[in-house]
């Protein structure tokens, strides 16, 4: 079970002054591109799933590819659980299989063997390419904690988000919400996953 703070930053403007008042605190840079796939009929996200191949990309660990499958997704307040099962894949076979999904049919893969014996989609009914978008992904550490602060770039326009995982989301939540009201950052919880607001097709209000 994955548990995070998810809190959504209003604008540019308000996401560029939080990466100045955080740059000293800078780890790293990831380039992430995220690719999505389901049945034909969607059976995946009739069952409330998301398969999702990741390819990451950075100066210093070059680029790497993770195959994950995201399950019963809830998001209250600011604060989303999901269960998550990731693999990681070699990245040119990753992209081999972004340009023809069909050949997911051949991954040798934990996470496909879970979508077929849960599922019953991927031999049976083939596997379609939904289509992604692309995340640049700021890491800080800062007061114990690792942000990751998002920009999520759609079709249809840029979103902003900071997001921090922890066993204790409450807390992190009341600390983070006191730094950004502190600093004047305009912000509100997160009300959709970045999963969500790409098949909605539009930004979030």
């Amino acid at each position: 079970m994955e548990v995070e703070v998810k809190l959504r930053i209003k604008d540019l403007e308000n996401f560029d002054k939080l990466k100045t008042l955080l740059k000293t605190f800078h780890f790293k840079t990831l380039n992430q591109e995220n690719h999505f796939f389901d049945t034909p009929d969607n059976d995946l996200s009739v069952n409330r799933s998301v398969l999702r191949i990741r390819i990451v990309n950075n100066d210093e660990i070059g680029t790497k590819a993770i195959v994950c499958l995201k399950s019963k997704p809830v998001l209250i307040d600011g604060v989303s659980r999901v269960e998550e099962d990731e693999e990681e894949i070699d990245g040119a076979v990753a992209l081999s299989y972004v340009k023809d999904s069909s050949l997911l049919n051949t991954l040798d893969s934990r996470i496909l063997k879970r979508c077929r014996d849960e599922f019953g989609v991927v031999n049976e009914k083939g596997i379609v390419g939904l289509g992604g978008f692309k995340n640049v992904r700021n890491v800080y550490t800062w007061r114990g904690l690792k942000l990751e602060v998002d920009e999520t770039q759609y079709e249809f326009g840029n979103c902003y988000e900071i997001e921090c995982e922890s066993e204790d989301p409450e807390s992190v939540k009341m600390e983070l919400e006191g730094f950004l009201n502190e600093n004047g950052i305009d912000y509100k919880y997160s009300e959709m996953t970045k999963f969500a607001v790409f098949r909605s097709g539009k930004m979030p209000s």
